[in-house]
């Protein structure tokens, strides 16, 4: 039976848990490190750590994928990041970095950023991104927007990718737009059902952070579906902006539920759950697997390696 309270007349409220007020309980019986494995595969590609890339130009370089890659992780290009509009992505990343530790408030930051954003896709910059690493042997994945995924989805099949990524704040089965003219072709509204079927590459989507969000996105065909939306305290503005934020505990573990309802629905196609936000420590992803995840995607940790573009800094 679900938790509710009352936060007033008319008015009730679910009670649910972030990762930080979840705690693991050893069982009478234990395993040796030896014996467990970190593996994990979603569709025809097998990873050795459950780890994938937050798709953010913070950390999300060619060569932090290749790098996080020959790790054992899988990381994840942004299609409509820095390194497919300009031709010198690391050093316009430079450029706003060097306004951040000029200004703590982060303002100049953010409107450099908006400057460089605001500049045209091009699509043999993405391709060369993706060829380069494609051609280093790593799984290949790419991240695009539910608004722009039927524009820049036949580049990137095109380019060779592994693993698409159709990610946002806020996603659902069928996205609802009118019909734009994007840089590279037609957008509009996308059903996902119908989306999935049409390429011929293995479909992750989300943000998702409730059971009946991810049940219809494991309907769509997704191998799959990312919870959460990389909320990390005082990188994103999202609880502030419009209000919405994701208990991890429970949005995971809700999740969890969902793709046993899908197995049982469809007589055995597994999902899976990869839980994105919240997660700080190697102790937060053991909870997140704990809590039903499969695999986590990272930021902010990722950000404090040598090879992140972002060098320590991190934006969603």
């Amino acid at each position: 039976m679900r938790d509710l309270v009352e936060i007033g007349m008319g008015r009730t409220a679910r009670r649910t848990y972030e990762l930080a007020d979840v705690n693991i309980v050893p069982s009478r019986r234990t395993r040796s490190s030896k014996e467990v494995s970190t593996a994990w595969q979603i569709d025809a590609y097998r990873f050795d750590s459950p780890i994938l890339a937050h798709p953010t130009d913070a950390v999300g370089s060619p060569e932090f994928a290749i790098e996080l890659g020959r790790q054992g992780g899988l990381g994840v290009l942004n299609a409509e990041g820095l390194w497919s509009r300009h031709r010198d992505p690391q050093a316009r990343i430079d450029e706003v970095l060097a306004l951040a530790e000029k200004d703590f408030t982060g303002v100049s930051a953010i409107r450099k950023l908006q400057e460089l954003h605001s500049a045209p896709i091009d699509a043999e910059l993405l391709g060369a991104a993706i060829k380069q690493i494609r051609d280093s042997g790593v799984t290949t994945a790419v991240r695009v927007s539910p608004q722009r995924a039927r524009e820049l989805t036949p580049t990137l099949v095109a380019a060779g990718i592994d693993l698409l990524i159709i990610h946002g704040t806020i996603i659902s089965a069928e996205h609802v737009g009118g019909e734009t003219t994007g840089e590279l072709g037609v957008s509009g509204p996308l059903n996902l059902k119908t989306f999935i079927g049409e390429i011929d590459v293995p479909v992750v989507a989300g943000g998702v952070s409730d059971h009946r969000t991810a049940l219809h996105l494991m309907r769509t065909g997704a191998a799959g579906v990312i919870v959460g939306y990389g909320s990390v305290e005082g990188a994103t503005t999202t609880r502030d902006v419009i209000g919405i934020g994701v208990p991890m505990a429970t949005a995971i573990a809700d999740a969890a539920a969902a793709r046993r309802d899908y197995l049982d629905e469809t007589g055995g196609r597994y999902v899976h759950v990869i839980a994105d936000g919240d997660i700080h420590t190697s102790g937060d992803i053991a909870r997140a697997i704990a809590c039903g995840a499969d695999a986590v995607a990272l930021g902010s940790p990722l950000a404090a390696a040598a090879e992140a573009p972002g060098r320590g800094w991190f934006w969603p």
